[in-house]
């Protein structure tokens, strides 16, 4: 990767899609929503595995070099020019095999309070009441709470984005992370921006946060979600209270690990908090 490559991870519904916006408006970067580098990445692990009859032909060197040229092929013609920055759910709980091929890369993610996120799924849910969504199977049936069930299981969604957050945030190579929770980049687009240069090495951008792009419609019409990756032209913190029920929402009081310093066992970096007095999401704010 001529120009080196960094990833964006972390937790759905928690502001990849709009830091991907922004980081576009650079012209010396290449972002985008969720990329297939990641699936396509485990699928050649399991070819290139004992499970394949010709696995006593391929060495550890060629290994390397084709999972290395998986990147370099997907991005042939940009990253000549551009530093990549890819973004998957999955890549923290790929850490150590990721950073063999790129060792220089770093890590964006964004994360929220998980009480948010299936919050956030659900007003998708209610905006397109007659279109399933690939998100539940293409299910029709089902209601908030066996919704939130899928979505936080071990392969759902947010459960597995969840797990791969977790291992990258308590494993040794937690120091190539950077979290960035939704609430300080929403309020304070500018200094997100600022710690995320610094934090990749790379030269300073004016970025403008009143004209944010990116286009996902026909990706989210295939995944039966419209808006799913729309984002607002101008970046503005939500203005709205949690709509789901109090005592779904209560089931993941303790779940915002990275808020707490004492968990932090490895000193990961997290965007600090917006300046006081300005609204926060809380995991427990309901309506009334």
């Amino acid at each position: 990767m001529r120009n080196g490559i960094h990833f964006i991870s972390g937790l759905p519904r928690s502001g990849s899609t709009l830091l991907s916006g922004l980081l576009r408006q650079n012209p010396r970067l290449h972002a985008h929503i969720s990329s297939p580098v990641a699936a396509m990445f485990g699928s050649l692990q399991v070819a290139l595995s004992g499970r394949s009859e010709y696995h006593p032909l391929v060495t550890e060197a060629q290994r390397l070099a084709v999972l290395k040229g998986l990147f370099e092929n997907y991005y042939a013609g940009l990253h000549e020019t551009k530093t990549i920055i890819d973004t998957n759910r999955s890549w923290t709980g790929k850490l150590p095999g990721l950073l063999r091929l790129h060792p220089d890369a770093k890590v964006i993610c964004c994360v929220r309070p998980i009480a948010w996120i299936v919050d956030s799924f659900e007003r998708l849910v209610r905006e397109s009441p007659f279109e399933p969504s690939r998100i539940y199977n293409f299910s029709p049936g089902g209601n908030v709470y066996t919704r939130s069930d899928h979505l936080n299981g071990p392969k759902g969604v947010i459960g597995l984005a969840y797990q791969c957050l977790k291992d990258g945030f308590f494993g040794p190579h937690a120091d190539r992370l950077l979290l960035v929770p939704y609430d300080v980049l929403t309020h304070d687009p500018a200094y997100v921006m600022r710690e995320i240069y610094a934090f990749l090495g790379l030269e300073p951008f004016g970025h403008d946060f009143e004209n944010v792009m990116i286009e996902a419609d026909e990706f989210d019409r295939r995944l039966g979600t419209p808006g799913l990756h729309a984002v607002g032209a101008a970046v503005r913190p939500p203005n709205r209270t949690l709509s789901i029920p109090p005592d779904l929402a209560a089931r993941f009081a303790q779940s915002q690990f990275w808020a707490d310093p004492k968990r932090n066992l490895r000193g990961v970096r997290v965007l600090g908090r917006p300046a006081a007095g300005m609204p926060q999401e809380r995991e427990l704010e309901v309506e009334t």
